[in-house]
C-alpha cells in the first residue's frame, strides 16, 4: 500500500524523469513528501510560468516531456503561458496540479478551477484522477500521449485527498514510444515526384527530430541538390553554412526565399505545420489548395491535409523519413543544380548583420563579435520582441540542439529556457536573449540560476519601450503613443542584487569586455546593452516606419 504522492513519484521514476521543475504549493505536499526521497532532482522556481517554460525546454531539447508540478488556482492559471507555447510548438510536456479535495469540488471551493475545461483547448489531454490505484496507468498514458504523433503537454489534475489516500497499485512501467515510418509506396511515389521537378525546396520544421536526423538530412539534400530552409524559429535543424542551405522561412523572411518558394513546383515540408508565421500569412503555401506541388511529412496523421491539401501526404516522423530516404538517389542530375548555391549565397549575405545605425550601440557588429567567440555548440534562448531579429537572421546555427525559442511568439520564455539548458547541459555555453519588457515577465527565474549555481549569459537588450508593439503603432497610427513606453531598472545592478555578475553596454566597443568579464565571472550574468529606440530593426529606424506610414 502506497500513498497516491508516491505512486506518482514512484510511475514518474519509471517513466525516466531525472528533474522536476516546480513551485510548491500545499495542494501535492503528499507528492514532494515522496519526492524527498527520490532520486529525481527538484528543481524550485520563482513562478509558475517560468517553471513551465522550463519544463518546456526541457522537452525541446530532450524530446522527452519536460515536468512540472504547481499548485491549484493561481498556480495552475499562472502555468497556463507554458502550456500554450508547448500546445503551438508541439512539444512534450506534463503539468501536474494540486487540486482541491474531492469532498469541495462543485462547490467554488479555495482556488478551485476546472481544469478539463480551462485547458480543454491549449492542452493535448487534461485528466483528473480520481483512484490512486490508478496513478500508474494515467501517468504512463501521460508520457505516450505527450510524445506520440504530434507532440503536446499533458495536463494531470490530483486531487489533494487522493494524494494522500493509500492503496494498492500495479508498478508502473515505462511507457511504449509510438514511431511512425514511411512506407515504400510514398517514398516511390516522392521519387518520382523529385525526378519530375524543375523547381523543389525543402523546409524543415517542427518537432520529432534527433541529432542523428538532423546529420543525415544534408545527405538527402546533396544527393538531390536541394535548397533547404528551416521554418519560423527551428534553424537549427541545418548547419547554416552547408551549401545546400537556403535561410530562415519565417517572420522577415529574405524576399529571395520567399520567392524560391513561391515559384517551386515541388515543396517539401517535413516535420511542420507551416502555420501562419512560417508561411508568411498562408501567402507562401496558400491554404487549403497550394499554389504548388506540396509533399507534406508529418508524425500525426491529423495534420496531414488539415490546413493544406498535398499532393503527397506521407504520415512519418522527421526522423523515420530521413532513415527511410536517406538511401535515395535521382536518377540523372537535377537540372535545377545550380540552385542551391544562389540561394546559399543569397542567405549569407542576407545573413551579415550592418555595421551602422542610430545610437551609441550597433548590434551588428555585437553578433559579429558572438559569432566568433561563441562554440557551434552553444545554446541560444530568447522569448519575443524585435531584439531576436538580430538572433534569428544573423546567428547561423550550427548544430541540433542548440535553440530554444517559442514559435508561438511569448514573451518573457528566454531566461526560463536558460536555466533549463544550463541544467540539462552544464558544459555548454547557454545565452538567452531578451528585450527590456520580455527580460521582466520572467525574469524572476535568474534568481533561479543564482540558487542553483548555473552560469547563463542574458543579453538584455534594452531599448526602453515594448518594441514590436510600438513599431506596429507607430505604422498603423504614426505619432500616437499609448502604453508602449517602459521606465526600467538598472538590469547589471539587478544582477548583481540577485548574486550574480552584472554589465552595461552603452558603446558598441565595450560590448567584447563586458561579455567576456561576465563568462569569466561563473556566475549567473546580465549584460544590458542600452540601444537607442530609433534601432527598431536591423534596416529600419522607427523614424522611417513612422514618415513611411
Amino acid at each position: 500500500m502506497k500513498t497516491g504522492g508516491q505512486l506518482i513519484v514512484d510511475a514518474l521514476e519509471a517513466n525516466g524523469t531525472d528533474r522536476i521543475y516546480c513551485v510548491p504549493g500545499e495542494s501535492y505536499l503528499a507528492v514532494l513528501d515522496a519526492l524527498h526521497d527520490s532520486p529525481i532532482r527538484t528543481i524550485v522556481c520563482r513562478q509558475e510560468g517560468g517553471a513551465a517554460m522550463m519544463a518546456d525546454c526541457h522537452g525541446r531539447l530532450t524530446g522527452r516531456p519536460g515536468i512540472c508540478f504547481v499548485t491549484r488556482g493561481p498556480g495552475a492559471t499562472n502555468a497556463s503561458a507554458g502550456i500554450h507555447i508547448a500546445m503551438q510548438d508541439s512539444v512534450p510536456l506534463i503539468l501536474f496540479i494540486g487540486q482541491v479535495a474531492s469532498h469541495a469540488k462543485g462547490r467554488e471551493a479555495f482556488q478551485e478551477v476546472d481544469y478539463v475545461r480551462f485547458f480543454g483547448d491549449i492542452a493535448k489531454w487534461v485528466v483528473e484522477i480520481d483512484d490512486a490505484a490508478r496513478i500508474p496507468e494515467f501517468v504512463t498514458r501521460a508520457f505516450a500521449v505527450a510524445t506520440s504523433g504530434r507532440p503536446g503537454p499533458v495536463v494531470i489534475s490530483l486531487p489533494e485527498d487522493m494524494l494522500t489516500s493509500l492503496a494498492e497499485a500495479p508498478d508502473a512501467r515505462h511507457y511504449t514510444p509510438v514511431e511512425t515510418r514511411p512506407g515504400e509506396v510514398e517514398l516511390d511515389a516522392l521519387e518520382l515526384l523529385l525526378n519530375q521537378a524543375k523547381r523543389p525546396f525543402v523546409i524543415l520544421g517542427g518537432t520529432r527530430w534527433d541529432a542523428q536526423a538532423v546529420a543525415r538530412m544534408p545527405t538527402i539534400a546533396e544527393a538531390w541538390s536541394l535548397p533547404v530552409g528551416c521554418s519560423f524559429r527551428r534553424q537549427m535543424l541545418f548547419d547554416h553554412l552547408h551549401p545546400n542551405y537556403a535561410g530562415d522561412v519565417g517572420i522577415g523572411i529574405n524576399p529571395k526565399v520567399a520567392t524560391a518558394i513561391k515559384q517551386a513546383d515541388l515543396v517539401l515540408l517535413i516535420g511542420g505545420r507551416m502555420g501562419e508565421m512560417p508561411s508568411s500569412d498562408y501567402t507562401l503555401l496558400k491554404s487549403p489548395y497550394p499554389d504548388q506541388t506540396l509533399v507534406h511529412i508529418h508524425a500525426d496523421a491529423g495534420e496531414l491535409g488539415r490546413v493544406y491539401r498535398p499532393a503527397l501526404a506521407i504520415n512519418a516522423s522527421p526522423a523515420a523519413f530521413v532513415e527511410a530516404f536517406a538511401g535515395r538517389k535521382p536518377a540523372a542530375t537535377p537540372v535545377w543544380a545550380a540552385e542551391a548555391a544562389k540561394l546559399h549565397a543569397a542567405y549569407l549575405d542576407w545573413s551579415t548583420p550592418p555595421e551602422s545605425g542610430p545610437g551609441a550601440v550597433q548590434m551588428g557588429p555585437i553578433m559579429n563579435y558572438l559569432e566568433t567567440m561563441l562554440p557551434d555548440d552553444a545554446i541560444l534562448t530568447n522569448g519575443a520582441g524585435n531584439y531576436a531579429t538580430w538572433v534569428h537572421r544573423y546567428h547561423r546555427f550550427r548544430r541540433f540542439g542548440t535553440q530554444a525559442a517559442p514559435t508561438s511568439g511569448s514573451m518573457g520564455y528566454g531566461t526560463p529556457a536558460a536555466v533549463a539548458a544550463k541544467q540539462l547541459f552544464p558544459d555548454r555555453d547557454v545565452i538567452a536573449f531578451a528585450g527590456d519588457g520580455c527580460f521582466l515577465m520572467n525574469g524572476q527565474e535568474f534568481a533561479t540560476a543564482v540558487q542553483y549555481g548555473l552560469p547563463i549569459i542574458v543579453i538584455v537588450v534594452n531599448n526602453g519601450i515594448y518594441g514590436t508593439i510600438r513599431m506596429h503603432q507607430e505604422r498603423e497610427y504614426p505619432g500616437r503613443v499609448v502604453a508602449t513606453d517602459l521606465k526600467n531598472p538598472d538590469f547589471a545592478a539587478l544582477a548583481r542584487a540577485y548574486g550574480g555578475h552584472g554589465e552595461t553596454v552603452e558603446k558598441t566597443a565595450d560590448f567584447a569586455a563586458a561579455f567576456e568579464r561576465a563568462r569569466a565571472s561563473g556566475k549567473p550574468s546580465i549584460v544590458e546593452i542600452r540601444l537607442d529606440p530609433e534601432a527598431i530593426t536591423p534596416t529600419r529606424t522607427m523614424t522611417q516606419i513612422r514618415d513611411k506610414a
